[in-house]
């Protein structure tokens, strides 16, 4: 597929050093990229116009690309690279043209309801499958480093449970098994418990989960739900670490684990942390992507 989008303008507006990645993308395939949030950056992209908020030409935008986090639940955007108070607005949105994209990691109902009142199209990122399979590569390898940073035992032969057997789930559990760990997954569908079998896992059904943390050594969520439940905290071993990988908030009652004094963090945003570039990259190219197939439906390919 040809990625060249001339005379297609898209507005980045906040975001982390993964959207450096996607800007530099943009104007390689020249776009004209328009900044918003970016201004305390060392360097300038070539190729691209950085501008505050209200300077922004909402009515020529072909897209716009948001953080992956998107707004808060009043609309204000994340911008790591700027000091501008940032704040997406329903009636900016409506200025643009009927075909323009809004891209965002994640949404809430404010973008929701954002969407639904213009009629434009929101395109979650990370609610994609090839997008979360891409992005499980750097969220195990910032697992790995977290689970090396927090102990003082090898990976190997140590006794790691996983919880969902999902994107992540699957990528997290094949990889630490693949360093000598002894790996028991835990799930909820029969197919999945199947899967974890014909992986050369242990597995077992989530209800049974606090009977598998016994012996355990690194617990790993991938469930956004709450089943690291304080029955299942009580039945881990006091130097036992929880590495919860689910979106915000968890699925860890970490009220009780630190009660408990048992270790638990909650690893958000992976991939921005421990692989910027190729995390950016992932949104780049699946960006590109889903603009060339709307051009190719408006003709304009």
């Amino acid at each position: 597929m040809n990625n060249m989008l001339t005379d297609f303008n898209i507005a980045i507006i906040g975001g982390d050093a993964r959207q450096l990645e996607v800007i530099r993308k943009l104007c390689e395939w020249d776009a004209a990229v328009y900044l918003c949030g970016f201004d305390q950056l060392d360097h300038r992209f070539s190729g691209s116009t950085p501008l505050e908020y209200d300077e922004l030409p909402f009515d020529q935008l072909d897209a716009i690309v948001l953080p992956v986090p998107g707004t808060d639940d009043k609309g204000k955007v994340e911008a790591i690279f700027s000091k501008e108070n940032i704040v997406f607005q329903e009636e900016d949105v409506a200025k643009t043209p009927e075909h323009c994209l809004i891209f965002s990691g994640i949404t809430n109902k404010y973008l929701n309801q954002m969407a639904s009142q213009t009629k434009r199209m929101l395109i979650p990122l990370f609610n994609r499958d090839d997008v979360a399979i891409y992005n499980s590569i750097p969220t195990v390898e910032g697992t790995i480093m977290m689970a090396i940073q927090h102990t003082d035992f090898t990976i190997h032969s140590s006794n790691i449970v996983v919880t969902g057997l999902g994107r992540v789930g699957m990528s997290t559990a094949r990889t630490f098994d693949a360093l000598g760990a002894n790996v028991s997954v835990g799930a909820r569908k029969s197919e999945d418990l199947a899967r974890i079998t014909e992986m050369g896992l242990t597995p077992f059904e989530m209800k049974d989960l606090e009977h598998y943390v016994k012996d355990c050594d690194i617990l790993i969520n991938t469930v956004p739900a709450p089943v690291v439940s304080a029955s299942v905290i009580a039945n881990l071993p006091p130097n036992a670490l929880i590495l919860d990988l689910a979106s915000k908030p968890g699925g860890t009652d970490f009220r009780y684990a630190e009660k408990r004094g048992v270790q638990a963090i909650l690893a958000l945003g992976l991939p921005g942390m421990v692989a910027p570039k190729t995390a950016g990259l992932i949104l780049a190219k699946v960006i590109s992507q889903l603009i060339q197939e709307q051009l190719k439906e408006r003709g304009d390919s």
